[in-house]
Parts: C-alpha cells; structure tokens; sequence
C-alpha cells in the first residue's frame, strides 16, 4: 500500500510538464488522482493511463481556467467522478515574458486570471469538498525571489501573490489540521523549457550553472517534494515556501 492509499488528490495542469510529474508521483504513492487540463484533453488522457500502469488510480477534468466561473465549473467535474478531496495541487499557470514596455493590460489580466485568480477562487470553493487533515500545495517560483529580472515581472508577481495565499490560508485551515505550502521551482526540464534553452547553444549550460549542484532540475525533482508535503511526513510543514531551485537562489 502507498503512503497516501485512500486519498484523493486533484493536479491542474497535469496534462504535462511539473504538472504531469506530480500527478503521476501521487498515483504511484497510492492517491486517486484527478488530472485537470485545459485545452489538452489528448495528453491529459496521457497522463491517466501512465498512472494506470503504474498500478494508480485517475481521471481527467478538462475545464478552462482564466474564465469567469472557472473554479465552479472544476468543482462540478470533479464532484462526478469523487466524494471528497484530501490533496489539492494548485500547478496550473502560464508565462510572461515582455518587459513593462511591450506588456497590455489583456496580457497582464490573463496571466492573472489563471495564476492567482484561479488557485484562489479553487481553494474557495474546495474548503467545503477539503477533508480534516488534508493538503493544500501551490506551486510557485524561484522567481517570487530571485534577482530581479523585468522581463518575468509580471509572472513573478503572480507567483508572489500565490506565496501570500499560501501563507494566510495556512492560518485559515489550521484549526483543521490543514496545511498550506508553496513550493518554488527553478529551472525545470520541460517541454517548453527544453525547446527555448536548446534556441542557442549556451543556453543549457548558462541555465545548469544557476543551480549549485550544476544540472537543470528534472519534474521528479519538483514532484518528490511535493509527495513529501502530501504525506504524513510533511504534517508539520505549514504555511512555507520551500526552495526547490537546486540552490539557483544562494
């Protein structure tokens, strides 16, 4: 039996990418795993059957974040297929990348729509389906901290107003044994990552050389934390952000 056998966990944004790789971890420790994406229901169905063959338990939920009624329509899909939650992943997010110059508001208002807006009216609307003891996980960013870099300026901010969530909502579910953490990746390997770092020759290595231990990060590395957070071992690891950048940020 896995160490989180009888719960149920939900993933946005597990079709790929970090996503995928936690959602996969949760199903080999034994959750039943709810795979959400947005647009990309062929590889979320992915997603799915790796964890069935490894043994685990999933479902995909496709809705659209970013949207008006978006958390209601998730909850919605998910009360189809579960009773309960004990596990939620708030992973889902997109990227900007334009200094403040070349940055309109529709841009500035998407990239906020799906990266705090959603996990917080998520987290809303989860509370009543959350189960006494569970977990609330928001994946963050090295960039909530790091050296300034302008270009990301409004992505960063995203993921700092999520480290903000996670730290009041702590003291919210507390009283229900319920903890609350962001966890903060560098430099991943992903499909997006993996195609803009190869865009010059340099780029890989300039990328592995941010982190102290000399290597871009792997989504095991993201997901095997996020387990531990998930499971018994992390009850008493709350309200956190937790640095997951291989040391990109000492």
């Amino acid at each position: 039996m896995g160490v989180l056998a009888g719960r149920t966990a939900l993933v946005t944004g597990a079709n790929r990418g970090i996503g995928r790789g936690i959602a996969e971890r949760l199903g080999r420790d034994g959750a039943r795993v709810a795979v959400h994406y947005g647009r990309n229901e062929a590889a979320a169905k992915e997603t799915v059957a790796a964890i069935e063959a490894a043994g685990g338990s999933a479902f995909a939920i496709g809705v659209e974040l970013g949207l008006p009624g978006d958390a209601e329509a998730l909850w919605e899909e998910f009360d189809r297929h579960a009773d309960g939650l004990d596990i939620l992943v708030n992973n889902a997010a997109i990227g900007s990348s334009r200094p403040i110059e070349e940055l309109d508001e529709e841009e500035y208002d998407t990239v906020f729509a799906v990266n705090v807006k959603a996990p917080f009216f998520l987290v809303k609307h989860g509370i009543p389906r959350l189960r006494d003891g569970g977990r609330v996980i928001n994946i963050s960013s090295g960039l909530a901290r790091t050296a300034a870099m302008p270009n990301n300026m409004a992505y960063a901010m995203t993921k700092s107003a999520l480290d903000v969530l996670s730290r009041d909502l702590s003291k919210v579910l507390g009283p229900r044994n319920i903890t609350v953490n962001s966890v903060a990746p560098g430099i991943i390997a992903t499909d997006n990552t993996y195609e803009l770092l190869h865009k010059s020759e340099d780029a890989w290595a300039d990328a592995a050389a941010l982190s102290a231990l000399g290597r871009v990060g792997e989504t095991a590395d993201v997901a095997d934390v996020v387990a531990f957070l998930a499971s018994d071992g992390g009850r008493w690891v709350t309200g956190s952000w937790v640095d997951v950048t291989g040391g990109s940020l000492t």
